[in-house]
């Protein structure tokens, strides 16, 4: 097995929506879900509902993205060439991004990342490049440099996580290294060649095309097992969720307030801001990061607003939370949307790429990111105070 050294996971710890409410000093209008004023209830449960199917047109398109990045990748393998490597690659950015819409319903304990969700096989991040394959200075690291590692779906998922928090096997991130390799120059991604892919060319070919191959089965598998969970018409999560009313209200909340404060503007854009690192971006390998930010903000209204604009063109309208709140208290309502459009207006204003932002003499580039995490910011801060308009005062994971 690989035993790279063990290194604390980077970051900061993800500050939950409940801290956020405790700077606003509210005093909850009832004391909880269960005593939501009846007049709320028909909207409630026509929010949840609707929630439940932008949620489950989200994964479905997810999936459907993610197959043709596998048969991208079933090309690419089977005849490695730098025109099959381009096409993979362009399947993992447009995948990547319908991905990263889903990401608002994460954060309280949901399918996605309850304690035994395939989140971490899905999307883990920062990763160690040198648990996978061979990184500069260092030839034969890599579970793939290791011929006493079988590389198959049971062993890589085993592998994930193992020892530490950055020894990432599956995922996203995973695919994302195979396909781009290391990130080594300031003005643009990797640059893994595909002859790293051909017999002969480089060592371990046939392990890394195959690590590859398993690689995007395990996350097509954990996808479906998502979208099961999200499914209409079946005895599975969406029915409970949907029966929920204001306790489902009060997930919908702690999966946007997290993702706005906790994760988007603290671990994503704040850390990397801090640390200046290359490899504190989210998507380092390919430097698509911005389109990771764009996707997570348009995630955000994509709750807020009940509205999704599915991968084929047609859009999903219907009651968001928006809905709720405005019934709660408008003029909160409206500021919380317009600070959510204006955030997803700061994040569709960063220039690629994303690590050249964080650069200590772009000043303009760091300005620009700090006004976004201020923003999301104070989307969060005012969902934690329409939380306490609704009586919500235990938003924690679960």
């Amino acid at each position: 097995m690989p035993d790279p050294q063990y290194s604390p996971p980077r970051g900061l710890r993800r500050r939950s929506l409940l801290s956020a409410i405790a700077l606003t000093g509210l005093t909850p209008a009832w004391a909880t879900p269960a005593a939501a004023p009846a007049h709320l209830e028909a909207l409630l449960t026509e929010v949840v509902k609707h929630h439940a199917t932008l949620v489950h047109a989200s994964y479905a398109d997810s999936l459907a993205l993610a197959q043709v990045l596998s048969q991208r990748i079933e090309a690419l393998v089977a005849a490695p060439s730098a025109s099959s490597l381009a096409a993979a690659r362009e399947a993992w950015i447009r995948a990547r991004q319908t991905y990263g819409q889903t990401e608002a319903y994460r954060f309280y304990g949901g399918p996605i990342d309850a304690e035994d969700g395939p989140e971490p096989r899905i999307n883990a991040w920062p990763l160690d490049e040198a648990y996978i394959d061979s990184v500069a200075g260092r030839p034969g690291s890599g579970f793939i440099n290791n011929p006493s590692i079988t590389l198959d779906k049971a062993t890589l998922t085993a592998l994930n996580e193992r020892q530490g928090e950055e020894n990432i096997a599956t995922g996203w991130h995973a695919i994302e290294f195979l396909l781009w390799g290391q990130d080594e120059r300031d003005d643009g991604p990797g640059q893994r060649p595909p002859e790293d892919f051909i017999d002969g060319k480089a060592p371990h070919a046939a392990r890394r095309r195959q690590a590859l191959t398993v690689m995007m089965a395990l996350l097509l598998d954990d996808l479906r097992s998502v979208l099961d969970a999200w499914a209409p018409g079946a005895d599975n999560y969406r029915a409970a969720f949907e029966r929920g009313g204001l306790e489902s209200v009060r997930k919908i909340i702690i999966g946007v307030g997290t993702l706005s404060r906790g994760e988007l503007a603290g671990e994503r854009i704040e850390v990397a801001l801090a640390s200046r690192q290359q490899e504190d971006e989210h998507s380092c390998f390919s430097d698509t990061t911005h389109h990771d930010v764009v996707a997570n903000a348009q995630g955000l209204l994509n709750v807020w607003q009940g509205r999704y604009q599915r991968a084929d063109g047609s859009v999903l309208q219907g009651p968001g939370l928006q809905r709720v709140i405005e019934r709660v208290d408008a003029k909160l309502a409206q500021r919380i949307d317009r600070q959510m459009r204006q955030s997803l207006r700061l994040a569709q204003a960063i220039p690629a790429p994303f690590d050249q932002q964080i650069r200590a003499s772009n000043k303009a580039g760091r300005a620009r990111l700090k006004a976004l995490a201020d923003s999301l910011s104070a989307q969060a801060r005012d969902l934690a105070r329409a939380a306490q308009g609704l009586g919500l005062q235990h938003l924690q994971k679960g």
